[in-house]
């Protein structure tokens, strides 16, 4: 975007919230606790617009923007349905976060790294959002699991250097991690190893009688 574009556009916000507090001021109006969502949406707005004019150039104003917009969702939550906005109003910031990172991987594929703290943080938020849901249960291996689909998708997702097949590492180690803690939470760890040692067993004798 234009740097005049971005100067006018800042400044009309800037006239918009001083003529806001200033009829506050005179007792005109009064402003109420959902003027603050919509003042935070609004500069949420401005970063997005920021961000949508030039994707590759401007991709650091998608993190601002969508961290506001996330705010600015829990803070009307909590005023028009405050027992939503406790249940989910971790699981909307952390994901208003990952979302953010995912838009820059998006539109700039160069920026592969991003899909790391997009991939953790959607973990985190499906962690917050779960944790309120099934309590009691143990999260941890959803965590892991999280993270292990992270750097899997890591392996395939193209860059401009080709496809990162270090990332194949930590996806398997932290899934085998995951699957182990979900399995453990679970009771199935009786299920679990003989299973393995079964389908190993299976995989020696097909190897075998593949190599005949």
């Amino acid at each position: 975007m234009k740097r005049l574009e971005s100067r006018v556009l800042w400044g009309v916000l800037l006239i918009a919230a001083g003529i806001l507090f200033l009829l506050q001021s005179l007792g005109v109006i009064r402003v109420t606790a959902l003027i603050w969502p919509l003042l935070i949406g609004v500069a949420s707005l401005a970063f997005l617009f920021v961000f949508a004019s030039a994707p590759q150039s401007n991709w650091w104003a998608a993190i601002p923007g969508f961290v506001l917009l996330s705010i600015a969702g829990i803070a009307a939550l909590n005023e028009l349905a405050p027992q939503v906005g406790q249940a989910a109003g971790g699981s909307l910031f952390l994901g208003g976060i990952a979302l953010s990172f995912w838009m820059i991987y998006l539109f700039n594929p160069g920026h592969w790294w991003a899909v790391i703290p997009g991939g953790v943080l959607l973990t985190l938020a499906l962690v917050a959002g779960l944790s309120t849901i099934l309590e009691g249960v143990e999260m941890g291996g959803v965590f892991f699991l999280g993270l292990g689909l992270t750097f899997a998708l890591l392996a395939v997702l193209p860059t401009p250097e080709g496809r990162l097949v270090w990332a194949v590492i930590p996806a398997i180690v932290l899934l085998l991690m995951g699957a182990l803690i979900t399995a453990a939470a679970v009771d199935l760890m009786n299920y679990l190893w003989p299973a393995l040692l079964i389908l190993g067993g299976l995989y020696l004798l097909y190897r075998t009688v593949r190599a005949r």
